[in-house]
């Protein structure tokens, strides 16, 4: 799960979800040169049984939530239906909170007097605030996927 995160997380960019992961993941006994490697795009040393999942996560933050078709059955063939669900819902799941994270933290650099030069404060706020709007939607998504038990790609 962690280095899930952590490689959507590194595609995405997101300060303050890189932080939060690799705390997480040291305490799940990750070592700090692993997680490290990751954060800067290397997965050179992510376990065999793990690799079709962390590479597909990051696919999907590379395609911005719309991987390939092949990718989907490639993880659904490796891990079976369920567990790909599994490996799906995570991946979904760190990408929200990059989405809410990443214009957190150019906020709190802004409030520290260090605006983010890509970024501006209608952005910042609005970004922030569309997890209003946007969280019902997930939740409705969530449970038509589970009773049709698929995945909605």
């Amino acid at each position: 799960m962690e280095r899930i995160m952590l490689a959507v997380t590194q595609a995405n960019g997101c300060e303050i979800c890189s932080y939060a992961h690799t705390k997480m993941a040291l305490e799940t006994g990750m070592q700090k040169e692993e997680i490290q490697k990751i954060l800067s795009g290397d997965m050179g040393e992510i376990p065999k049984e793990e690799v079709v999942a962390v590479f597909f996560a990051q696919h999907y933050a590379d395609k911005r939530g719309n991987p390939s078709k092949d990718s989907w059955k490639r993880v659904v063939k490796e891990y079976g239906k369920e567990k790909a669900l599994g490996i799906l819902g995570a991946t979904r799941m760190i990408m929200i909170g990059n989405i809410i994270g990443i214009p957190f933290s150019a906020f709190r650099s802004r409030l520290k007097g260090k605006p983010i030069k890509k970024s501006n404060l209608i952005y910042e706020i609005g970004m922030m605030l569309s997890i209003i709007v946007f969280l019902p939607v997930a939740f409705k998504h969530s449970i038509i996927s589970n009773v049709f038990k698929t995945a909605i790609i």
